[in-house]
């Protein structure tokens, strides 16, 4: 494991199926990933919380997630747009976007990685297969990569 960036970087997730959130959070658990998670189930609700609006005005302005997970198909404001507003944002665009999605499309898949995302995974079909996916983002994104030290933006 990285010493330098220990893994308690928090992770936003952006998932509007709350079956798939608790499944995302029982993967977690199974692949020992005991990082703090921040669930928004709208990419309306995830901006605010980046951006400390709305519900989230007054959170501390500093703190910022290590990783964000981001689901493209959700209602009103989609990952898509999420994901590029993220991007085109000076404070927030340095943040990791890993698309956690059950499009397989290549279409989507050149988008994201045009817009500026980090990874594009399919969704697995099976818990076995989500659980195997948390593993190797966990390995790769906390004990390889090296994330800005606690979250923290100029």
């Amino acid at each position: 494991m990285n010493n330098l960036h220990p893994a308690a970087q928090s992770i936003l997730l952006v998932e509007d199926s709350e079956d798939d959130y608790e499944a995302t959070m029982r993967a977690f658990k199974k692949a020992n990933l005991h990082n703090p998670v921040t669930w928004c189930n709208s990419g309306r609700d995830a901006l605010d919380f980046l951006k400390h609006e709305g519900a989230f005005k007054g959170a501390d302005k500093a703190e910022k997630p290590g990783l964000i997970l981001l689901d493209l198909n959700m209602p009103g404001l989609d990952g898509r747009k999420t994901l590029q507003l993220i991007k085109e944002n000076s404070e927030l665009k340095r943040i990791p976007v890993i698309i956690l999605t059950t499009s397989s499309d290549e279409r989507d898949v050149e988008a994201c990685y045009q817009m500026g995302a980090n990874t594009y995974v399919q969704k697995p079909v099976s818990f076995d297969g989500l659980i195997d996916a948390i593993k190797r983002i966990k390995e790769y994104w906390f004990e390889i990569a090296l994330l800005p030290k606690d979250g923290l933006y100029e």
